[in-house]
This record gives C-alpha cells, sequence and structure tokens, in this order.
C-alpha cells in the first residue's frame, strides 16, 4: 500500500485543481491572452505542482522511510537514496 494512500483523495483534489489550472492556461493561449497574464496562471500551476511534490515527499519521509529505519533491515537507506533523488530533482526542476 502506498503511503499517500490514506489521503488518496485529498491528492486526487488538488491535483484535479492543477489539470483545471492547466486546461485554463490552454484556453487562455486559445482565446489568445496576454502573454504575462499567461505566465502568472503558469507561475500559480507551477507552484501548486510544487506544493503537491512537497507534501508528497513529506509523506514519503514520515511513513515509507521512518518504517524502513525502524524495521531495520537495511531498507533505510534505499528507501533515504530515493528520497534524497527526488529532492534533487524537484530543486532542479
Amino acid at each position: 500500500m502506498a503511503s499517500y494512500t490514506g489521503r488518496k483523495d485529498d491528492y486526487l483534489t488538488r491535483l484535479r485543481r492543477i489539470e483545471g489550472q492547466v486546461r485554463g492556461l490552454h484556453r487562455m493561449v486559445e482565446e489568445d491572452k496576454y502573454c504575462i497574464d499567461i505566465l502568472t496562471q503558469v507561475a500559480a500551476a507551477t507552484k501548486a505542482l510544487q506544493a503537491f511534490s512537497v507534501q508528497l515527499l513529506e509523506e514519503h519521509l514520515a511513513t515509507c522511510v521512518v518504517d524502513a529505519a525502524r524495521a531495520g533491515d537495511g531498507q533505510a537507506q534505499e528507501k533515504v537514496r530515493e528520497a534524497s533523488v527526488a529532492i534533487a530533482r524537484l530543486v532542479r526542476s
């Protein structure tokens, strides 16, 4: 079971909201809206995705990494490495 399963509905709601923002961007381009207005909305959608990513990462650290550390079977290092790689991707994006 995924660490976020208990909050799956919350995550799906956030993703639907972000999806709506992206559809709005598409509509703005179709309607030839002002470039700066579109860029403002791109920034808002980007921030929403970043916030979603951070929340999911926090969930991963609080559950998957902590559970692996408690198990003590060497999985903790792998979970921390995975989280580090994910953090590096987020920082670069």
